[in-house]
């Protein structure tokens, strides 16, 4: 299996149309206080929204991202594209890093130098890894998407003949975030023979009964997850509820509006990262608008939505009944301001726990708000499993 080497970009005609786009948005009638009581407040977006018409300079993003190699592969008859960054010491551990919604795989880009090169960034030249980052099956680069039915079970097995035939690695390392942690999850129980470890930022397992976890399920020094799920509820609903029920409806107003995507988009980064209301104290505008023009400028905000409907509208799908279900070596960043947590007396039942760590900082996009953090952290869990 064949990989072709490709240079990122976008094309310049429908680059000229987000502009025009942009500039041409009909806002809609302001209602009472403009604040983030009734979602996101239109002179901040008015503000950011041309900042992205005028300013924002796609090239520039390009060129850093052209820095790395870039591929697209043919899975499956799945479209894939990935990132691949050789690593520099003695014999570096491949890893595979996969983002969530509504990341793309330049969520990454803080974290892939010094994981490649530690001795470049203060590390041991030992802890180096080989990385890899797919785009998800219909986000990003990684699309159009073919078909549906795309679901973990799927992209697990896309990301072993990536690895493996495509990449050539018998074994290899995996971490996620989001979506990416559940993938991560599905590799370590469907495919844990060919995993070192896996490493997930967010902590759902296949096996998992959510709905069954209680308060009293969490130790005397864990409540604060529960109070952290009860306070992230009101901020995920909406879009679990569209993106699982009905994603066709909102791709026409998504898929038409720039401005309509980057809301939808920024909303969620906002509620979610730890950023105490301040958005761009978390991510600069410049990596907010690459964001979602990697989602409107592709078409991908369509196809990345049908993932959510895969999996809450089916079982997720198990391959084995042996217990735990994840039998890859496990480990978990729990970042305080993510919007899902578990016991970690739950996570133990469910996977062959090796490490723990909760972070001092840090929300559901862990990699791009802390990278310092989870680079420190995936060295120290793979450092044993090498």
């Amino acid at each position: 299996m064949k990989a072709t080497k490709i240079e990122i970009g976008l094309d310049p005609d429908i680059l000229t149309e987000l502009q025009t786009r942009l500039r041409q948005t009909r806002w809609p009638l302001q209602v009472g206080e403009d604040s983030w009581e009734y979602g996101v407040p239109q002179a901040w977006l008015k503000d950011i929204a041309g900042y992205w018409a005028d300013e924002w300079d796609w090239q520039a993003e390009a060129d850093a991202m052209n820095r790395f190699d870039h591929y697209r592969a043919d899975i499956d008859g799945l479209p894939v594209h990935f990132l691949h960054a050789p690593g520099k010491g003695p014999d570096p551990t491949p890893l595979i890093l996969t983002h969530g919604w509504p990341w793309t795989f330049w969520d990454f880009k803080d974290v892939i130098e010094p994981l490649t090169d530690p001795a470049a960034h203060g590390g041991d030249p030992a802890d180096a890894f080989e990385v890899i980052v797919p785009s998800l099956p219909g986000f990003g680069f990684s699309s159009p998407m073919p078909r549906a039915g795309v679901n973990l079970a799927v992209i697990a097995d896309a990301w072993v003949s990536l690895m493996q035939d495509v990449c050539g690695f018998d074994r290899f390392a995996a971490h996620g975030g989001d979506w990416g942690a559940l993938v991560t999850g599905q590799l370590g129980h469907a495919h844990a023979d060919k995993l070192i470890g896996v490493h997930l930022a967010l902590s759902m397992l296949p096996g998992v009964d959510r709905g069954s976890i209680t308060a009293a399920d969490y130790a005397e020094d864990e409540q604060w997850m529960h109070e952290r799920d009860a306070e992230s509820l009101r901020s995920i609903t909406s879009h679990i509820s569209v993106h699982s029920t009905d994603p066709q409806t909102l791709a026409y107003a998504t898929a038409d509006s720039p401005v309509g995507t980057a809301a939808w988009i920024w909303e969620r980064r906002r509620n979610w990262s730890d950023c105490n209301g301040d958005l761009e104290s978390a991510f600069s505008r410049d990596h907010l608008c690459t964001t979602a023009a990697l989602y409107w400028c592709t078409g991908a905000f369509t196809s990345a939505m049908r993932l959510y409907y895969e999996h809450f509208n089916h079982p997720w799908p198990l391959v084995h009944d042996r217990k735990p279900e994840v039998e890859a070596p496990t480990g978990f960043a729990v970042f305080p301001k993510d919007v899902v947590h578990m016991p970690r007396k739950v996570a133990e039942q469910h996977c062959d726990l090796r490490r723990w760590t909760v972070m001092p900082r840090g929300g559901h996009f862990g990699a791009a708000e802390a990278p310092d953090l989870t680079v420190e952290e995936l060295r120290a869990f793979f450092r044993d499993l090498r």
